[in-house]
């Protein structure tokens, strides 16, 4: 599993206009792609580093301060552009193995006691964060 990890202040995902899952103030945007041989206990370490990696103000974690995390599903993580004009997809996963690991990210997350919002799986998002640094950087379990 790949994660893009972002500190924010805050965070939103919008669905043909609904809002679908919104963050305020300071916590992470997470974007999240699977690929083939990913599993559920993959998607148990990916939760336990994300509520505990340490990269909000004063080097505390999400869950020092019990911040929020926005996690999105992206399979485009896993897309490789080496060759051609055109990235490939092969390495990500599809959706049917996909979308029950990123579920399973988040289930863990609430199980560790964070607030979760998600965005929808499969669906044409409009992301849209205030990202505080910047800060950004990657996460593979």
């Amino acid at each position: 599993m790949r994660a893009v990890v972002q500190r924010v202040d805050g965070a939103k995902v919008v669905v043909a206009g609904e809002t679908v899952g919104e963050i305020t103030g300071e916590g992470l945007c997470v974007l999240v792609g699977v690929t083939h041989d990913d599993t559920p206990e993959k998607a148990a370490q990916l939760a336990r580093k994300l509520w505990s990696v340490r990269v909000l103000e004063d080097e505390k974690s999400c869950s020092d301060v019990a911040a929020p995390l926005l996690v999105i599903s992206q399979f485009t993580l896993y897309g490789d552009a080496r060759k051609g004009r055109r990235p490939t997809w092969n390495a990500a996963a599809p959706g049917p193995v996909a979308e029950p690991l990123v579920d399973e990210v988040v289930a863990q997350l609430r199980k560790l006691g964070a607030h979760v919002e998600t965005g929808r799986f499969g669906a044409d998002m409009r992301v849209s964060l205030t990202n505080h640094g910047p800060f950004t950087v990657i996460v593979e379990v």
